[in-house]
């Protein structure tokens, strides 16, 4: 209890600050932003917190949070001065969404398991008035976070396939309609055709249990590294890519390669 009365107290806190900050007497930056000037610092401060995640650091998480915090706060103070809503009721919306949904928690409802708890969150989503089970994901979500997401739902109901082998055909079989269109040189097939090929990737790690967002921004670490090994090796000896063919930074790219396999 002392700790949920002293984040009550902190919260209260950071309301005033934002208030004063948005006032006559405030600042002129803070007093300027709208909600649509502050989009990119949201969500740039959002990804700063799955970083700090990742990297499981709780002092940079704490960090982190406050500052994703303010964001929410400020959001909600624009709000509230538009006379649209008001922070509590945010807080209002989500507490008793949470105990609806929550029913074997909050209620009387008795699940077997994990399966039970996502089909009773469904079933509830649907009584609350969403006509499809595709509604309600963002649209700005990053493509292949959104893939994932929509291949989730399908698998709520079973539309998914119940063996790895036929998510390994269907792949097979985007890459040869890619390559179908690639001679056709057709520029807007091409394109539906390696959204295809995505999608049916995404499919495959979901089943393989890996997230495809993770997957990709270590991939492009590992690429970010080892160019910019290239990078030294060219530097150290006063040269530029235009003084290299593609088969000697090639040998370079696997050295920084095989350097990098042994540093993990």
């Amino acid at each position: 209890m002392r700790k949920l009365n002293q984040a009550s107290d902190a919260l209260q806190r950071l309301i005033s600050i934002v208030k004063k900050l948005r006032s006559p007497e405030g600042c002129e930056w803070d007093r300027a932003q709208t909600s649509k000037s502050l989009r990119p610092y949201l969500l740039e401060e959002a990804y700063e917190v799955i970083e700090s995640i990742n990297e499981e650091d709780p002092q940079k998480i704490k960090e982190e949070l406050g500052d994703l915090l303010l964001h929410i706060v400020f959001q909600a103070e624009l709000g509230d001065e538009n006379e649209d809503f008001h922070l509590a009721e945010s807080i209002d919306h989500i507490s008793d969404k949470l105990e609806r949904r929550h029913p074997h928690v909050f209620g009387d409802a008795t699940v077997k398991g994990v399966a039970d708890i996502k089909k009773n969150w469904e079933e509830i989503k649907k009584a609350e008035g969403r006509d499809s089970l595709m509604e309600g994901l963002p649209k700005s979500l990053p493509a292949l976070l959104q893939a994932r997401r929509i291949q989730e739902r399908a698998a709520e109901v079973n539309f998914e396939w119940d063996d790895i082998k036929y998510v390994w055909g269907k792949l097979d079989e985007e890459i040869v309609e890619l390559k179908e269109a690639i001679d056709r040189k057709d520029i807007d097939e091409i394109e539906d055709e390696m959204g295809d090929v995505l999608f049916s990737v995404v499919n495959l790690s979901r089943f393989l249990k890996t997230n495809p967002e993770e997957a990709l921004k270590r991939t492009n670490k590992k690429f970010i590294q080892r160019f910019q090994q290239i990078e030294q090796h060219l530097e150290a000896r006063c040269l530029e890519f235009k003084d290299m063919s593609l088969e000697d930074l090639d040998r370079i790219w696997e050295t920084a390669k095989k350097s990098h396999k042994k540093s993990i």
